[in-house]
């Protein structure tokens, strides 16, 4: 990452479909939003990774499928995967993307701890409790484990400390006849995900999907307003004193802003009000429900902003509240 703002104390928003779509998968990735615990990326890669494969080694990664469609080829199998899927690949995982077409668009988080469910969600044993949004059944595994003993020259690209490494394999790297553990990518669909609601605002943590080390991911989905009779749809007006906030907008219709576009990207940084835009609250009073998409990322350190980030931001957001 270029960092061009280390320290941001603005509300910004940045168009993320203006990132230009490039024909290899790595090339595509784009820092926009960085620090220590975790990098965010947006991708738009026209083409399948036919001639090498990849291996995060110091980041287990969260692709979110916003377009396109395919399978994700590692040694544990294989994952299909289609808009709207959370591709969960922990760290040391080398593996392959495979598309469908050239359209495709991606959010993808690196955490450099591991990306785990949501203690809350857990029972000691470890189970996903009922009152969890999402339970295992949700949860897709990779299947149709094919055992490559092809003998070559296998490419293999190992990203660690923001650079990539080419290693050359003599063996397939998917050379596995089965496994066994917990260190495996699987897919959770945000189409999965079952929203709390209740008699008044619900705050952020119901939407909560999964958390590492100093940071949590939400899904926002099609769900019910509050239906207490004097309810206010609309959030209320607040500041963050625990997190920098990021939303990333997938579809639908957001009542609390206004010109929202698919992909575009909000920051609003810790210690600053924010809130719905004008007119927004009058505009939420008697609407039932709400049929918005997005993924969060709260971040507890700040975010810095890479100039690429700079390269597709909409300069004027924070007039947006005027």
């Amino acid at each position: 990452p270029n960092i061009a703002i280390e320290k941001n104390i603005q509300h910004r928003s940045f168009k993320g479909f203006d990132i230009e779509p490039q024909d290899d998968y790595l090339k595509s990735r784009v820092p926009v939003l960085v620090n220590n615990d975790v990098h965010i990326n947006l991708a738009a890669p026209r083409k399948s990774m036919d001639d090498y494969f990849f291996k995060n080694s110091g980041a287990s990664e969260m692709i979110f499928v916003h377009e396109g469609e395919g399978v994700l080829k590692t040694m544990y199998g294989q994952l299909k995967f289609a808009y709207g899927d959370h591709l969960i690949i922990p760290r040391g995982t080398t593996y392959q993307l495979e598309f469908v077409s050239e359209n495709n668009r991606l959010l993808i988080m690196e955490s450099f701890s591991p990306i785990r469910f949501p203690k809350k969600y857990l029972s000691k044993l470890g189970q996903l409790m009922e009152h969890s949004p999402f339970c295992e059944r949700d949860i897709r595994l990779p299947d149709n484990l094919l055992t490559h003993e092809e003998e070559g020259d296998f490419q293999i690209l190992v990203k660690r400390d923001d650079m990539i490494i080419p290693y050359t394999y003599a063996n397939h790297p998917f050379d596995l006849i089965g496994w066994d553990g917990y260190h495996y990518p699987f897919a959770f669909s945000i189409h999965d995900f079952e929203p709390i609601t209740g008699r008044v605002h619900q705050p952020p943590p119901v939407h909560q999907t999964f958390e590492g080390h100093n940071y949590v991911t939400c899904a926002f989905v099609p769900r019910l307003f509050d239906y207490h009779p004097e309810s206010i749809p609309a959030p209320y007006n607040h500041s963050n004193v625990d997190s920098d906030e990021v939303l990333y907008y997938v579809d639908g219709e957001f009542m609390s802003r206004k010109h929202v576009d698919r992909g575009q990207i909000t920051l609003h940084p810790i210690g600053i009000a924010h809130g719905p835009h004008p007119g927004a609250v009058e505009k939420s009073i008697g609407q039932k429900e709400t049929a918005e998409l997005a993924v969060m990322i709260d971040t507890f350190k700040p975010l810095m902003i890479t100039k690429q980030a700079l390269g597709i931001e909409d300069k004027n957001y924070y007039l947006s509240w005027i």
